[in-house]
């Protein structure tokens, strides 16, 4: 196979390298359990539209909404996915890679540049999506550690934006996860105390990320503790929402971010509308938030990845074939950080 031309070669004024017409790709034809739905297929490679850009992937992430879009569980969350089996049959939207084809009215990425974003289908050797959906990848990160940095990393800046100002008192309940581990760097990074809840077993890491304190759960619950709290990140939602209320200042705010939890038809909806009922009687309970990667957020986080101050942290890596596993591994809660599915150059596949 021919491989991707290097930037200012003449292939980028035909917009497109040498691509091979398939690629593999991880497909699921139904909902299920990673392991008994999804498989390694031949499919075709996509094209660019007129503004997209198509990337030769070099490694993908997975957050909690892979999760849910492809096990289709709750429910109420196929009415976005799809009612009967997946709309989009390649799972994955975070991704790092190299452009290898440009639409013809791109102009701010060219062919092979390096970049990092987002898109459909990210779990594949190729994968498309808008030119606004990709930025250059900071040259301080590794593809792995790139690819890790969307949804979770949005999400963490647009809960914690207007709540984590110089000097206030910010606890982070679930500190080390991939949302959570992104949460206590961007607190920090915007000069808030930060207290973060872990296990055990990640304690020394959450206090390398720059949390000023770390609470053991398993030895300490921090709703019993003296300390209060200007704005609490509630990754966990392993107390009442008064109990963890109680521990806020007088005008602290409570933010709960509860995941995956709750039942299999409609999940956290009945968290979602107890916050949002609540939210109504007390400033100290935020409504619910929902929360989309944009290109804007992406830019702040970049600049702040650039300086230092914020770093991916990565947990496990699994090979595209093995994405099952990766999500399984997703699906257990263990994960420290954000896990990786990385994807081997086309034509050096076993």
């Amino acid at each position: 196979m021919t491989t991707t031309p290097t930037p200012g070669t003449t292939a980028n004024a035909g917009r497109h390298a040498i691509m091979p017409k398939t690629m593999l790709a991880i497909v699921q034809d139904e909902y299920g359990p990673a392991g008994d739905v999804l498989g390694l297929e031949e499919v075709p490679v996509p094209v660019p539209g007129v503004d997209e850009v198509v990337v030769r992937v070099h490694a993908a992430s997975i957050h909690v909404g892979d999760l849910v879009a492809i096990e289709g569980d709750p429910i109420i969350a196929r009415f976005a996915t799809g009612l009967r089996k997946p709309k989009t049959p390649v799972p994955g939207t975070d991704v790092a890679g190299t452009v290898v084809a440009v639409g013809e009215t791109v102009t701010r990425l060219r062919i092979g540049d390096e970049v990092f974003g987002w898109c459909t289908g990210a779990f594949a050797e190729y994968a498309s999506g808008a030119e606004d959906h990709f930025l250059p990848k900071p040259a301080n990160l590794t593809f792995e550690q790139a690819a890790a940095v969307g949804v979770s990393a949005t999400t963490a800046l647009q809960l914690l934006r207007d709540r984590a100002v110089f000097g206030a008192e910010v606890l982070i309940n679930g500190a080390s996860g991939g949302l959570g581990s992104y949460a206590v760097q961007i607190a920090a990074a915007f000069g808030a105390e930060v207290t973060a809840v872990c296990g055990p077993g990640n304690v020394e890491t959450v206090r390398s990320l720059g949390a000023d304190h770390v609470i053991d759960y398993t030895k300490e619950d921090f709703t019993l503790g003296g300390q209060r709290y200007d704005f609490i990140l509630d990754n966990v939602a392993n107390h009442s929402l008064a109990r963890t209320r109680s521990v806020l200042t007088e005008r602290g705010v409570l933010q709960s971010n509860n995941g995956t939890s709750g039942g299999r038809l409609f999940g956290t909806l009945g968290t979602v509308i107890k916050t949002a009922v609540i939210s109504k009687f007390t400033g100290r309970q935020a409504p619910p938030s929902i929360k989309f990667t944009n290109r804007q957020d992406l830019l702040v986080l970049k600049d702040l990845i650039e300086d230092g101050r914020v770093t991916p942290l990565v947990d496990l890596t699994f090979p595209l074939p093995q994405a099952a596993d990766a999500l399984a591994h997703v699906r257990s809660g263990h994960a420290r950080g954000t896990v990786v599915i990385t994807v081997l150059e086309p034509g050096t596949r076993p």
